[in-house]
């Protein structure tokens, strides 16, 4: 199995470059507090240090990943194939025949991002960047 990667977006719309923007919407973060789970994979982990700026992320168990899709997973009520029935849509993650949307809406982490807020890496006691292990605590905080 592969590792999974949690991503949230921490920070907000404004100022952000065209290249930054464009890539956050590819990994699917359209605004803060959205997360996403991915795999560990060059492409995405080179996505994420581009965006670095503007999510925190790292490796996420099975456990927290099946909490996150059974409290904030939300379903999929858009069409499978096109009227032809030719083009498959793959615009959604199915888990035990249920078909759910390909991010989560948390809610603000309690007691907040840390001492920096959102604006210092995470290694300055901050919001942003890697995390490693440590994103388990706070995806249980926005829970």
């Amino acid at each position: 199995m592969e590792t999974l990667i949690c991503a949230i977006r921490v920070r907000g719309q404004t100022g952000i470059r065209k290249d930054v923007k464009d890539t956050l919407n590819m990994l699917r973060l359209y605004r803060s507090n959205y997360c996403v789970v991915l795999e560990s994979k060059p492409e995405i982990i080179g996505m994420l240090k581009k965006c670095k700026d503007y999510i925190t992320w790292g490796e996420i168990d099975n456990e927290t990943y099946n909490a996150v899709v059974s409290k904030r997973g939300e379903e999929y009520k858009g069409r499978v194939t096109d009227s032809k029935n030719k083009i498959t849509y793959r615009k959604f993650i199915v888990i035990e025949d249920k078909r759910y949307k390909p991010y989560f809406r948390l809610s603000p982490p309690k007691k907040g991002f840390g001492r920096k807020g959102v604006k210092g890496t995470f290694k300055q006691h901050g919001a942003l960047g890697y995390r490693g292990d440590k994103i388990k605590d706070l995806v249980v905080r926005m829970l």
